[in-house]
C-alpha cells in the first residue's frame, strides 16, 4: 500500500516498511508544508520515484528483509539525480561507505527525531543559486544552478552532499576550515555521535574532482580540518 498527500511545498517520497514510522514522518513533513508520498517496499518505491519525480527521497536502510541500498543503486544506475537520504540505526565507517557507494547523499541516524529530521530535509529542499551563478577556483568551476562541477572542461556529477561540501570549500578558498565549521555549515544540524563522516565525503569528493595527473585541491590540515588550495 502506498499513499500520497497533497500540500503546497516540494514532494518527499518516504520508503519505509514500518507503517507507524512512515505515517509519523509523513505527518511531520505535511505539517512543515511538504507534499508526501509513501511506499512500504522496494518495488513500490522504485515505481513512485519514476512516476512522481519527487524533490527528495527518504529511504529506510532496512525494508523488512530487504536493503534500501538497492533502491539507491537502481535509481543512480538509471541516472536519477534526486537527493536520497537513508534512515539507519548503524553508524560504523563501513555503513557510511556503503551508503555513499550505493549513491545516497546522506544518512539520518535513528531513533527518529522530528526537529532534527525536518532541519535536514530543509537543507536539501532550499532554493539553489540564481540561474547562471558559478563559483570558480582555478580550473574548477561549480555550477550552482545545475549542481555540477567542471575541472579542465571535464564534467563532474555530484551528489547533493558532495555539492554542498565543495560549495562551502569554494566559498572559503585557501581558508583552513575546522571539522566543526564544516559540520555546522554543510550538515547544518546537530550531528549525533563520534563520526568521521567528513573524511568519508572528502575521500569520495577527491576521487571525483582530482583527475589523472591533476593536483589535489582539498588538502588535509592534520588535527584541524581541510582547506581548498593549490598543491
Amino acid at each position: 500500500m502506498d499513499t500520497t498527500a497533497a500540500a503546497s511545498g516540494p514532494q518527499v517520497l518516504v520508503v519505509e516498511s514500518n507503517l507507524d514510522l512512515a505515517q509519523q514522518i509523513s505527518l511531520d513533513l505535511q505539517e512543515a508544508g511538504y507534499e508526501t508520498a509513501l511506499a512500504h517496499e522496494i518495488d513500490t518505491g522504485l515505481r513512485q520515484a519514476h512516476t512522481l519525480k519527487p524533490a527528495l527521497i527518504v529511504i529506510d536502510r532496512m525494508l523488512g528483509n530487504e536493503s534500501g541500498l538497492s533502491i539507491c543503486q537502481s535509481l543512480r544506475g538509471e541516472g536519477l539525480r534526486t537527493p536520497m537520504v537513508l534512515l539507519t540505526a548503524r553508524d560504523s565507517l563501513e555503513d557510511r561507505v556503503a551508503c555513499l557507494e550505493a549513491g545516497a547523499d546522506d544518512y539520518f541516524l535513528k531513533p527518529y527525531r522530528t526537529d532534527a529530521f525536518l532541519k535536514a530535509v530543509q537543507l536539501y529542499l532550499q532554493p539553489t543559486g540564481a540561474a547562471g551563478e558559478h563559483l570558480r577556483f582555478g580550473e574548477l568551476i561549480l555550477d550552482l544552478t545545475h549542481r555540477t562541477a567542471r575541472r579542465s572542461g571535464r564534467l563532474i556529477d555530484l551528489t547533493m552532499k558532495e555539492f554542498e561540501l565543495l560549495r562551502y570549500l569554494m566559498e572559503h578558498p585557501r581558508e583552513v576550515l575546522s571539522r566543526e565549521q564544516i559540520l555546522e555549515n554543510v550538515w547544518g544540524y546537530d550531528f549525533m555521535g563520534e563520526s568521521n563522516v567528513i573524511e568519508v565525503y572528502v575521500r569520495y569528493l577527491r576521487l571525483k574532482i582530482d583527475g589523472e595527473n591533476e593536483k589535489r585541491l582539498i588538502q588535509t590540515v592534520r588535527g584541524v580540518g581541510y582547506v581548498l588550495r593549490e598543491g
